[in-house]
């Protein structure tokens, strides 16, 4: 058996968050839009969530990924 919050595949990264919280505040506002009747921000919204997967991608390139130099896992 292993320990989920042990395993490095999880995401428990800065590039990960980064990305997560990005595309969060994208669906949230692209909803809020829709309700609102408003297809031109929620196009805007759709861009960027696309965004916040290109920081994700861009900073664990740049090595805060889960494997990357930069990131050091907390002890749980």
């Amino acid at each position: 058996m292993t320990n989920p919050i042990a395993d490095p595949g999880h995401g428990h990264s800065p590039a990960a968050w980064t990305a997560v919280v990005i595309m969060l505040v994208g669906f949230t506002a692209g909803t809020v839009f829709f309700c609102l009747n408003q297809p031109v921000a929620v196009w805007v919204s759709v861009a960027v969530v696309v965004i916040g997967a290109i920081v994700g991608w861009a900073m664990a390139k740049a090595g805060w990924g889960v494997k990357g130099p930069k990131y050091t896992p907390k002890a749980h």
